[in-house]
């Protein structure tokens, strides 16, 4: 795997787009095209047909059952393309967009160029955010309909209290989960799951949650049990660690702290989670490589623990 692939529009890109398109296309006439394998290079302004929603493939390899995806904030020191080769590199399938690195402010010709380029990568936008949400219902609105156009499974979300009538209406209608993440001891609407319980009662299941280890356990809250509690109403995982020194509580790589990753995997295993399982370090915004390989590795760990014999 050639560690800095990314985009159709550098040097040489385009003949290189070209030639894979190519082959992308033949490999669909013969049948052999996976749903990530490669380009799904129809040109956006070409005529659409109206299709369903495409499903996410069943996962493979070595964080198998899950869909291992990094939150892009990780990498937020970094451009767009930068951000893309990295993960790349790291060999992971999909991504969790920092919305800095895909603003949906884009202009049509760009946001066309940036999604040709993570599909030239075999990158998928698992899940979007955070975001935030009002009861403002045609600027909701338009924030789905963003997500649609990325194909996302969920949008991480931190909606303010009037807004939930809004929410109802859209998730119903867009079928994308509302995934409200919670921000630490901070956090005066999510910081404990009492507090997201009433916010989502009587409200559209598709109005979960996206859990942040760290921020749990920066709270006093085993993220854990928050999974066990709500079950199939998570929608998204922020996976993070954090490392409790004294009366500090300081982020640190995964495994190297409180977080029991092998239970957590275990429980979102036993709910049936689909979602983003999104890796954030959000240390050495320089230089986080390391560090995230580390955090991959703990999570291949635990996977193996989760899958003997596998």
């Amino acid at each position: 795997m050639d560690g800095n692939r990314v985009t159709p529009g550098g040097v040489g890109g385009r003949r290189e787009f070209l030639r894979r398109a190519g082959e992308v296309l033949a490999a669909a006439g013969a049948g052999a095209l996976s749903p990530l394998g490669g380009l799904a290079a129809q040109d956006d302004s070409a005529p659409k047909r109206k299709k369903a929603k495409a499903a996410l493939e069943e996962p493979s390899g070595p964080y198998a059952p899950f869909r291992m995806a990094i939150q892009s904030y990780s990498l937020r020191k970094f451009g767009f393309e930068k951000m893309v080769e990295l993960a790349y590199a790291l060999k992971l399938r999909f991504v969790e967009l920092y919305p800095e690195h895909l603003p949906m402010s884009l202009g049509e010709q760009e946001l066309n160029s940036r999604r040709r380029i993570l599909r030239h990568n075999s990158l998928r936008p698992i899940a979007y955010g955070v975001v935030n949400f009002s009861k403002d219902h045609e600027k909701n609105r338009a924030t789905f309909e963003f997500a649609r156009r990325l194909d996302l499974a969920s949008l991480s979300a931190y909606p303010e209290a009037d807004s939930f009538e809004s929410l109802d209406k859209l998730v119903e209608e867009f079928k994308i989960p509302i995934a409200i993440h919670n921000h630490g001891p901070e956090d005066k609407r999510y910081r404990t799951p009492e507090m997201i319980a009433k916010a989502i009662k009587d409200h559209h299941k598709l109005i979960g949650l996206c859990v942040d280890t760290g921020h749990f356990l920066r709270a006093g809250v085993n993220p854990v049990e928050v999974v066990r509690e709500f079950k199939e109403r998570v929608y998204g995982v922020h996976l993070k660690d954090v490392k409790s020194e004294g009366n500090e509580k300081k982020f640190t790589v995964l495994g190297q702290g409180d977080l029991d990753t092998p239970n957590l995997l275990k429980v979102l295993k036993e709910a049936g989670f689909k979602g983003g399982l999104s890796l954030e370090y959000e240390e050495e915004a320089d230089a986080p490589i390391p560090s995230i390989e580390k955090c991959l590795q703990a999570v291949r760990d635990a996977v193996k623990k989760l899958n003997p014999g596998a």
